[in-house]
């Protein structure tokens, strides 16, 4: 399955993700999940840290409303906007029989094709994982696992401002740019068409058939589908 959802807050994404994770693990969600979303804006700190990656003061970005935010997902400091496609897979990994590198492929995967979708020439690059065109960073990629269950995941750059990575070292690299599809094809992309083509990306990879569903329709506690019923 998968739900679209419009801009969510990270906490309360992370909370649905839980959820999620607790539910496909206690066997009351008998399917795998594909959160497709955006964020207002918010900087993350993965288990690498990252703290010592922000270059302004959490005070400059408290008076502009951005919080920063501690996570469990894999990675250093990152940056989620809205134009931003963010994709939050709830897999369980172990009857899936994939592992966690080959899934981080995977993922990396999917967004190397739906970039290519538009004529943008996207690809791995030892520096870090992710997706890049050359040397600009595309896609960023922070994954957590519990219990074999994936969640956290992709983000990829559509339509984002890419003013806020300058606050930041991203993923905890220096002398590297951060882009996105528009600032690659020099017009604005609708996110709605890169939605789709990240779902048709994701059955392919994967070889799984994802069918459309909302919150409320999956077997989750009265809070979280109160709070994602959108």
């Amino acid at each position: 399955m998968y739900v679209d959802l419009p801009s969510i807050a990270y906490l309360d994404a992370w909370t649905l993700q839980s959820d999620l994770v607790s539910a496909r693990w206690e066997k009351r969600l008998h399917t795998d999940v594909i959160l497709l979303l955006e964020h207002p804006p918010v900087f993350t700190l993965g288990r690498r840290g990252g703290s010592d990656n922000l270059i302004v003061s959490e005070e400059v970005l408290r008076a502009k409303g951005i919080l920063v935010i501690q996570a469990e997902r894999g990675g250093d400091i990152t940056y989620h906007g809205p134009g931003q496609l963010v994709i939050y897979p709830i897999m369980d990994l172990t009857a899936a029989r994939i592992g966690v590198a080959d899934y981080v492929e995977m993922l990396e995967e999917v967004i190397i094709r739906a970039a290519g979708d538009w004529g943008i020439v996207a690809q791995r690059n030892p520096i870090n994982r992710g997706v890049w065109v050359g040397r600009c960073k595309l896609a960023s990629i922070g994954i957590a696992v519990r219990r074999g269950i994936s969640f956290h995941g992709a983000a990829l750059n559509v339509n984002l401002l890419m003013e806020p990575f300058g606050w930041i070292h991203p993923c905890g690299l220096r002398d590297i740019g951060m882009t996105s599809m528009e600032k690659e094809l020099g017009r604005s992309v609708s996110m709605e068409h890169v939605r789709h083509s990240v779902r048709h990306h994701i059955e392919e990879i994967f070889r799984i058939e994802l069918i459309a569903a909302k919150i409320g329709d999956l077997d989750m506690d009265a809070g979280a589908v109160e709070m994602a019923s959108l």
